[in-house]
Order: C-alpha cells, then sequence, then structure tokens
C-alpha cells in the first residue's frame, strides 16, 4: 500500500509543478502593462463651429446638422432672432479609426465644403505614455451665390477658399478637456487691398463634463491680421452638449452667422456686448455604415 501511494505521488508531481509554473506565467502576463488609449475627450467630432481632437471610428457615418437663428438683439419683432436661419448640412465619414472625410452644404453664401481629417498621435497612458493628441485637418469650400461680391468679376477661382489647421488637445480629468487649434484659412479673393488673402490664428476650445450626458462647451477663434482688427468680431461660441443615443444635441450662442472655417473666421460677425448674438442648435446622428476591420 505504501508502494503504491508512493508511486501515486510521482506521478502527480509533474502535475503540481505545471500548475505553479502556469500560474506563474500568467501572473507575469496580467503584470505585463498595456496602452490605454484616450476617449470622449469630446462627445462630437466638432466642439461647436470647429473640429474637435475626437475622430468617428471606423465605418461610421455622421449625419449633422447645424442650425443657427438671427440676431437675439432684433427683439420681440425677430422673435428675438428665431424669424430668420441659417443652416449647414453634412455627412462625415470614418475611412479608419484615424482617418476622417466630409461635406457639406451651407444656405450662408450656398457655399459647399468638403475636409480631410487625419489623427497623427492620439493621447493614451500606461505602455505607451502619451500626454497629448495631434489631429490636422485640411479643407476647401465653394461659394456658390450667383452674385456672391456686387461689382467684382467672380469666377470659380475667386470663389474658391481654403484652411489648415493642426489641433494640439489633451483630456486632462475624466471631467475636462482642452485644446489649442493654430490654422491658416486662404481665401483666393478679397474686396479690398487690407483684407489679406491668408488669415493666420489659433482656434481655442474646451469641454466640461457636467454628467454622464451634459457637458458645458466652448470655442474662441483668434485672427491676428482679420480686417477689421476688431477683437470682439471673432468667433466666440457657448454651448452644452445633451447626450441622447445615438444622437448628441447641442444648444448654443455665437455671433458667428457661418458654419464653415471661411465664413466663421473670415465674415463680419456679430458683437456679444451689443447683443449680437445668435441661438442655434447642432445635431448629430451617427450610422455604424461598416464593421471595422478590428
Amino acid at each position: 500500500m505504501k508502494k503504491q501511494c508512493f508511486l501515486l505521488l510521482l506521478l502527480l508531481l509533474p502535475v503540481f509543478g505545471f500548475s505553479q509554473t502556469d500560474s506563474g506565467l500568467l501572473g507575469l502576463l496580467d503584470e505585463e502593462e498595456t496602452t490605454e488609449y484616450i476617449t470622449n475627450a469630446f462627445k462630437s467630432p466638432r466642439v461647436i463651429n470647429g473640429h474637435s481632437m475626437e475622430m468617428l471610428r471606423e465605418g461610421v457615418l455622421d449625419f449633422r446638422i447645424l442650425h443657427r437663428f438671427g440676431e437675439v438683439s432684433g427683439g420681440a419683432y425677430e422673435f428675438f432672432g428665431l424669424d430668420n436661419a441659417s443652416m449647414r448640412m453634412g455627412f462625415d465619414y470614418g475611412l479608419s479609426d484615424n482617418l476622417t472625410i466630409g461635406i457639406g452644404r451651407s444656405t450662408n453664401y450656398k457655399e459647399f465644403d468638403g475636409f480631410v481629417k487625419i489623427r497623427v498621435l492620439r493621447q493614451s497612458t500606461g505602455k505607451l505614455n502619451v500626454p497629448l493628441s495631434i489631429v490636422w485637418v485640411s479643407g476647401a469650400s465653394y461659394i456658390g451665390l450667383k452674385n456672391p461680391f456686387p461689382g467684382e468679376d467672380i469666377n470659380p477661382n475667386r470663389r474658391t477658399s481654403y484652411f489648415h489647421q493642426v489641433i494640439l488637445g489633451r483630456k486632462f480629468s475624466e471631467k475636462f478637456t482642452l485644446q489649442v487649434a493654430p490654422f491658416m484659412v486662404y481665401r483666393n479673393f478679397t474686396t479690398s487691398s487690407l483684407d489679406p488673402n491668408a488669415l493666420l490664428g489659433t482656434e481655442i476650445g474646451a469641454r466640461y463634463k457636467l454628467s454622464n450626458r451634459f457637458a458645458l462647451v466652448a470655442d474662441y477663434n483668434l485672427a491676428i491680421n482679420r480686417f477689421p482688427g476688431v477683437i470682439a468680431r471673432n468667433p466666440l461660441s457657448l454651448g452644452v452638449d445633451i447626450e441622447t443615443g445615438g444622437h448628441v444635441f447641442q444648444l448654443h450662442f455665437s455671433n458667428a452667422v457661418g458654419m464653415t472655417e471661411r465664413s466663421y473666421i473670415s465674415d463680419g460677425n456679430g458683437d456679444w456686448a451689443k447683443g449680437e448674438i445668435r441661438f442655434g442648435f447642432n445635431l448629430s446622428r451617427v450610422f455604424q455604415i461598416k464593421q471595422p476591420k478590428n
């Protein structure tokens, strides 16, 4: 009997040894540091007017309607601006997690626009510790209005403008995100020699999360060489994001009429101090058109 027990013990020793070794290997794997990418810095690929550091996922289509009413300073006769409105309708699509393309059409100047958005670097923690996200955006717009500049000979080239922007953004905490985005807007035609073709400046965008469904957002565009050089004419927008399932609904106030980079950066915007602001809303509805490869 003792001999049989001894043989059984010899047979079980390799099993115990393997189990302990296997447990040790799993422990090492568990201890191996992984990379965690930052998500939901913004709830939308746009802050209010400008692009955010956020990207669409691969295969996702974002149907977006931007709506802005007239100036609140119009008073009761204009129903505080609600009697007048301008809008932009657009379609953005994620070709990959790091590449988005989009097109749109605005009632203001009957303008068509398109853009390409590329994520160069993504904020992450863990094994790969990257302190911020870097995103590049380039686009063009075309004025479709029959006679946008009375008295001027307007050909297709003069109707076209371009913009380039690099977004440097960081999600500092679960609640707060900040981005700075230098830009250049180039217009092939301006009505005055004092008005430069190339407008240079920077956009500042921020988000503060109030709850899982509500967040405060703001963006401001400072064009350093716009004409006339009135700081109050730079576009400032303040709003609140409301997430409802597949929708992101945004309510905001802005002193800008247009909703393309050429328009809200170069056009004459209102003055917040004089009540020349407009109430508006942005509606985003996303659809999973194609399942991602990974």
